[in-house]
């Protein structure tokens, strides 16, 4: 089972979890590789955003490029990155913030803002990493070192294709960085299903899924009418590189500025195209910030 945290209203009003509650969602990160953290991002937010994005994904699926990643159904769509789509409680969500700053230390940063929309009729994605361990041959797995947080718009239920999660995968040492493809041979998953078999999550509208960046998923097949969309940042320390800068309008600049989590982001006044930009990923590993 994942481990939820349920935030209370007292710790929302105060805008911090209790030392309880983060000493939970730490454990869960270092044993599991993934936590929920409940209530703790309005509906009006997903709301807003979930409206924009539908209208969005139109003019993604028309593209003759239309970025499905691994398999048909599984659409990399990028959020509107400009006001009025532009929410605390998601890019700067103090329990999220909490929780990866005591994981990953000072200087922890958000280095990536996308998502994927799961397509009804979607297919089955191979399960993979989005990074695998830092270096070949470890005896144990070292510390995290990025992070993956998770919003949805909707509930994530089986029924709408909540992601498939291999919980404790992140300590296995097999998969790593210097592999030329990120999915996991059917020999190893059959090796792991027998410690800890896989599981879909219901995870309720309004909460935030945090997982390690190198537990095993996969993207599973929407079986509802309805597309399923969910939002993606990667929390870093600052001394892991990346090679591109996230994108925002100038006009957007005081929004990113808080105490703890730096935003690696370019500002512009030139038009940016969400629509267009998006790349898929593949078995490879290549795409997006790959």
């Amino acid at each position: 089972m994942i481990t939820e945290i349920n935030v209370s209203n007292d710790e929302r009003a105060s805008q911090k979890m209790t030392d309880a509650h983060l000493a939970d969602a730490l454990r869960a990160l270092r044993e599991d590789g993934v936590v929920v953290l409940t209530n703790v991002v309005s509906h009006a937010s997903l709301d807003a955003l979930h409206e924009k994005m539908m209208d969005d994904l139109k003019e993604i699926i028309a593209r003759r490029d239309a970025p499905h990643n691994f398999v048909w159904g599984n659409i990399q769509q990028e959020p509107p990155p400009f006001h009025p789509y532009l929410f605390r409680d998601v890019l700067l969500n103090e329990f999220v913030i909490q929780t990866n700053h005591a994981l990953l230390g000072n200087g922890v940063t958000n280095a990536y803002y996308s998502g994927n929309t799961n397509m009804p009729g979607s297919r089955l994605q191979p399960v993979h990493v989005d990074t695998g361990q830092l270096w070949a041959g470890l005896k144990v797995a070292h510390p995290a070192t990025q992070v993956v947080v998770n919003v949805s718009t909707v509930e994530m239920t089986p029924e709408n294709g909540s992601t498939e999660l291999w919980l404790g995968s992140h300590l296995d040492t097999a998969m790593h960085i210097g592999m030329r493809s990120i999915t996991v041979p059917e020999e190893w998953l059959e090796a792991r299903r027998k410690v800890v078999p896989p599981m879909q999550p219901t995870v309720e509208k309004g909460s935030m899924l945090i997982r390690d960046i190198r537990l095993w998923h996969r993207g599973t097949p929407n079986r509802s009418d309805k597309p399923r969309t969910m939002i993606a940042m990667i929390h870093k320390p600052s001394w892991y590189a990346y090679a591109d800068s996230l994108v925002f309008p100038t006009s957007a600049k005081p929004f990113f500025e808080h105490p703890v989590l730096k935003t690696e982001a370019r500002f512009t006044d030139d038009p940016i195209d969400h629509i267009q930009s998006p790349s898929a990923y593949d078995y490879d590993g290549s795409g997006p910030n790959k």
